[in-house]
């Protein structure tokens, strides 16, 4: 049990989101004994809650809420006899019954910064607080040494890095390279990976917007899914300073976080 608190420990440091299962009740037979605990994560699971069929669909039924970054619980009848008992049924033979809980344990969300320049360096203090994991991505050392408040920092060109590190499914994207062409090179990546952010946030002149579409559009059909993109970034609060644009693109991280509605986003203003 010890090696299970430990991991946990270091996954939190290493800001790794994990899903505790905890079994909390048994009636009758079965393989596994109450506060018998597991982490699984979208990599690996250590520690045992039984095994077999029960353990199989408490995994993925832990990788389901790793996406949804949220707790639950389930009832399971450990029987194939075909008698109707309340809870999951799987066709184990124990006969007993068991309740896991499964607790999402990890930051609030994950935020990747392509560009470590002005307003890069202003988000990063602005999310510091409100328990994002956040990295920041760029090429140019000096301005990476700057930066003191992210989890992580990549000194690597932006599209390499893509493919180092990766984009989280459901995480948060903010583009604001030295360059519009760099800019666009990354959004492209994740088009043409098929990656699943829920937020990418591309600061921008609605000018160089229209360019960027156009060409997009040539590249992957008219149908291409933008849903996600959110440029000019951020929400329309005026003010010009990397300081107002770092709050502003924030506020709106934080709508879509919130699922919260009503307010005006600068991409509506295009």
């Amino acid at each position: 049990m010890m090696k299970i608190y430990e991991t946990i420990q270091t996954y939190n440091q290493q800001g790794i989101d994990m899903v505790i299962v905890t079994a909390i009740s048994k009636q009758g037979e079965g393989p596994v004994e109450v506060g018998k605990k597991m982490i699984v994560t979208n990599e690996s699971t250590i520690g045992t809650v039984g095994g077999g069929a029960l353990e199989h669909d408490a995994i993925n039924k832990a990788r389901e809420l790793l996406k949804t970054r949220d707790h639950g619980s389930e009832t399971y009848v450990l029987s194939d006899s075909g008698v109707q008992k309340k809870g999951k049924s799987l066709p184990m033979v124990c006969g007993g019954v068991v309740t896991l809980f499964f607790e999402f344990v990890g930051v609030k969300n994950h935020v990747t910064i392509f560009g470590a320049g002005h307003v890069g360096k202003a988000l990063v203090t602005a999310l510091h607080p409100l328990g994002f994991d956040v990295t920041v991505i760029d090429d140019r050392a000096d301005l990476l040494d700057q930066i003191k408040d992210a989890n992580r920092v990549v000194a690597m060109p932006f599209v390499e890095a893509i493919d180092k590190i990766g984009i989280k499914d459901g995480s948060y994207v903010v583009i604001c390279t030295p360059s519009h062409t760099y800019d666009y090179h990354v959004i492209n990546k994740i088009l043409k990976d098929q990656l699943k952010p829920a937020y990418i946030g591309m600061l921008c002149s609605p000018a160089k917007l229209k360019a960027y579409l156009k060409t997009t559009y040539e590249t992957f059909g008219k149908d291409v899914d933008l849903s996600n993109l959110y440029a000019p970034v951020g929400l329309d609060l005026g003010g010009g300073s990397p300081e107002e644009i770092a709050v502003s693109i924030v506020s709106e991280i934080l709508t879509i976080y919130h699922g919260k509605t009503g307010h005006r986003h600068m991409r509506e203003m295009r």
